[in-house]
C-alpha cells in the first residue's frame, strides 16, 4: 500500500480549496458552477420575490453565484418539466409547492411525476390561503356561515374567481364544495391578481388568495376575510378563523421551497438544505418574513414532499367525487 506523506496530503488539500472540482473528488460535495434557481412564474410575483430574497440572503454562504431564471407558463408546469429533465448534479433547482405540484396534476396529465420526478431540498415559506369577499361598510357577507348559506340557497349562483383552471385557488373551492355541500360558479382568470381585481370590482362574490397576495386590502377594509385554509390562523389576520375551526378539515397552504431532479445525492441535498436554512436565519430573510407577516415556513426535504403529496391526494379525491 502506497503511503501518502504529510506534505503530499497538505498540498492536495490546499489545491482542493482552490478548485471545487477537486474538492468534490476528495471531500464532501459542493457546487462547482453557478446554481440555476428556476421559477415557473413571471418576474415580480410572489414566487419570484421569494427566490430572489433567499438568493440574496445566501450569497455570502454559498460560494457560487445563484441565478434566478424565470420560465413562466402552464401554471408552473413548464419550469417543473425543465428541472425534472435536468441533470441531477445539484446545480438546478425549481421553486415548488404551488399549483404545479399540489393541484395541476390532479386536473390533467403533466410531463413529470409530482411525487417521483424530484428530490425536495427545503421548504422556505408556508402562507395561508384567505377566503374573502368585498368589504366596506356593507360587506357582501357578514361571515363564513353567511357566505355558505347564500351558496346553499342559490346553487351555482355565487361566483368565485381563481388564478385559472387547475390552480390551487380553484381546487380549494372544490374542496369547500365537497365539505360544505354547496355549488359555486367558477370564473377563472389569468392569475391571482386579475381574480382579486374582479372581486374588488364586484364581478365575483368570493375569492381565495395567499396572504402574500392580499397586500393591505383586508387591513384597509376593502376586503373582508372570512376564513383561512391553513393549520393555524394567519399571523397577519389573527382574528380570522381557520376552516378547521369552522368544522371543515381543509388545509391547503401556499408552500414555496426548492426541489431538484430525482437522483440528487444525499450529499448534494444536505449541502443545499443546510445553507438555505442558514440563509433563513439572516437579517435579509427575517426582514422579508416580517414584511409579509408570516411565521417561519421551514420544513426539511422529506417533510416538504410529504405535505405536497398529501395536498395533491386530497384534491385528486375531491375531483373524483365531482
Amino acid at each position: 500500500m502506497k503511503r501518502i506523506n504529510r506534505r503530499t496530503f497538505l498540498g492536495a488539500a490546499g489545491a482542493a480549496l482552490a478548485c471545487p472540482a477537486l474538492a468534490q473528488q476528495i471531500g464532501a460535495w459542493q457546487p462547482s458552477r453557478p446554481i440555476q434557481l428556476i421559477v415557473g412564474y413571471a418576474p415580480g410575483g410572489g414566487s419570484d420575490i421569494i427566490a430572489r430574497t433567499i438568493a440574496e440572503a445566501c450569497a455570502p454562504i454559498i460560494p457560487v453565484p445563484m441565478v434566478v431564471v424565470n420560465r413562466p407558463g402552464a401554471g408552473g408546469a413548464l419550469a417543473a418539466e425543465f428541472v425534472a429533465r435536468a441533470a441531477p448534479d445539484g446545480h438546478t433547482l425549481v421553486m415548488h409547492g404551488g399549483s404545479e405540484s399540489t393541484s395541476l396534476p390532479a386536473f390533467r396529465d403533466v410531463p413529470y411525476d409530482p411525487k417521483k420526478s424530484f428530490r425536495a431540498v427545503i421548504r422556505l415559506t408556508r402562507n395561508g390561503h384567505v377566503l374573502s369577499c368585498k368589504g366596506g361598510p356593507n360587506p357582501t357577507y357578514a361571515d363564513f356561515a353567511a357566505a355558505m348559506a347564500a351558496a346553499k340557497a342559490n346553487p351555482g349562483g355565487v361566483a368565485h374567481g381563481s388564478a385559472g383552471i387547475g390552480t390551487l385557488s380553484h381546487s380549494i373551492f372544490i374542496l369547500m364544495e365537497r365539505a360544505v355541500g354547496v355549488e359555486f360558479l367558477h370564473v377563472p382568470y389569468n392569475g391571482g391578481g386579475p381574480a382579486l381585481q374582479a372581486l374588488l370590482q364586484g364581478l365575483t362574490q368570493l375569492n381565495i388568495n395567499a396572504t402574500d397576495e392580499l397586500g393591505d386590502q383586508v387591513t384597509s377594509g376593502a376586503l373582508k376575510a372570512l376564513a383561512v385554509a391553513s393549520e393555524a390562523r394567519a399571523k397577519a389576520y389573527p382574528d380570522v378563523p381557520t376552516l378547521r375551526e369552522l368544522g371543515y378539515d381543509i388545509v391547503a397552504d401556499n408552500m414555496k421551497g426548492w426541489v431538484g431532479p430525482a437522483g440528487m445525492t444525499d450529499e448534494m441535498t444536505t449541502y443545499l438544505h443546510d445553507r438555505f436554512r442558514q440563509g433563513m436565519q439572516t437579517p435579509t430573510w427575517q426582514r422579508f418574513m416580517e414584511r409579509v407577516g408570516e411565521a417561519d415556513g421551514y420544513a426539511n426535504g422529506p417533510d416538504f414532499q410529504l405535505s405536497m403529496d398529501r395536498l395533491l391526494d386530497s384534491i385528486r379525491a375531491a375531483i373524483k367525487r365531482t
